[in-house]
């Protein structure tokens, strides 16, 4: 028998290992853009998945934003189907959004791919980023100044709070791999004009800013970038350890909101008190904060001179006494 690609067994083992925790004969859906990475994650799936009975459905998001994107979306299904798995396809609406047209779109995306997960009763979806995208997703985190939680990166694997499990299989698989896949499996991906647009700042980063680093800083800094984020992981698992076992002494519910010990707050870190404040805003009120507004929720705490409330996203903070009260709006 002729020997297995190495590109083809480095992708399989890694899809094997991430549907180890999964139960056996669960459902999973896999996300396909039709492109070289999302491609070559159906097909080592379609094959992994079999040894443990599990049932496999790709998920094509048509997001509609150039012409020809429906045709795309039916090509991408017909190649899953070519591989034995059933292929579901939905078409969304990608509204304007503050942060621009990529963010949108992905927030459209991750919505469909969640409601055809519960179409199918399946314990998790799979996506198919690489380890070229987590090093994109650090970098444009640097740029935006957004701290730690961005210079994480991507995680391997998280649920949600409905308890469907989003896995990412190949972040430690480059992206060159993926096409060595489809090359050696006779698989012929689409590519997305929209990856070589520059209007987008990541198709910017993979195009020009890491080419350049490459260049003036050696090889391997894709994969120095991808360390980078999993060290940092490991950090934030360690701080939300010590956050939990904190924020049961020192939170409250008020009426209408949650308040939290102005005095026990000062006597923490500030990497640790301006992780319970994101920490509060987000469980209570969906809040995202950003690092502007959890300073200024700090200064209640640190810098009191009776300054009046603080509108954030969903909710306001004030000092009231000697406790910070979180109201919603």
């Amino acid at each position: 028998m002729p020997s297995l690609s190495p590109a083809i067994a480095e992708i399989r083992l890694a899809v094997r290992t991430a549907l180890a925790p999964l139960p056996e004969r669960s459902s999973i859906v896999v996300a396909l853009s039709g492109g070289a990475d999302s491609l070559a994650l159906v097909a080592a799936t379609a094959f992994e998945a079999r040894a443990r009975g599990m049932q496999v459905v790709s998920a094509t998001i048509d997001h509609g934003l150039q012409e020809g994107s429906a045709d795309a979306a039916t090509a991408a299904a017909a190649k899953a189907e070519t591989l034995g798995i059933r292929s579901a396809i939905k078409r969304v609406e990608v509204r304007r959004d503050a942060d621009g047209p990529e963010s949108a779109a992905r927030d459209a995306r991750y919505a469909a791919l969640r409601r055809i997960a519960e179409e199918e009763r399946a314990a998790a979806v799979l996506l198919g980023h690489t380890l070229d995208d987590q090093a994109e997703t650090v970098l444009l985190g640097l740029a935006r100044g957004a701290g730690a939680a961005s210079l994480q990166g991507m995680s391997p694997n998280r649920a949600d709070d409905d308890g469907l499990m989003w896995v990412r299989p190949m972040l430690g698989v480059r992206r060159e791999t993926t096409r060595a896949f489809c090359a050696a499996s006779d698989l012929v991906p689409w590519d997305d004009p929209h990856n070589l647009d520059d209007r987008f700042a990541r198709v910017r980063v993979r195009e020009r800013v890491l080419p350049v680093l490459e260049s003036e800083l050696g090889p391997g800094i894709a994969k120095a970038l991808a360390r980078t984020a999993e060290q940092l992981r490991e950090d934030a698992e360690a701080f939300d350890e010590m956050i939990r076992e904190t924020i049961e002494d020192i939170v409250e519910h008020a009426e209408a909101g949650i308040s939290v010990s102005a005095s026990a707050l000062a006597a923490n870190p500030a990497a640790l008190r301006n992780r319970i404040i994101r920490l509060v805003a987000h469980s209570e009120f969906g809040a995202s904060l950003t690092r502007t507004q959890t300073v200024e929720v700090s200064r209640l705490v640190t810098d009191w001179s009776g300054q009046g409330p603080i509108d954030l996203p969903g909710c306001s903070a004030a000092r009231v006494g000697g406790r910070i009260v979180f109201t919603a709006r």
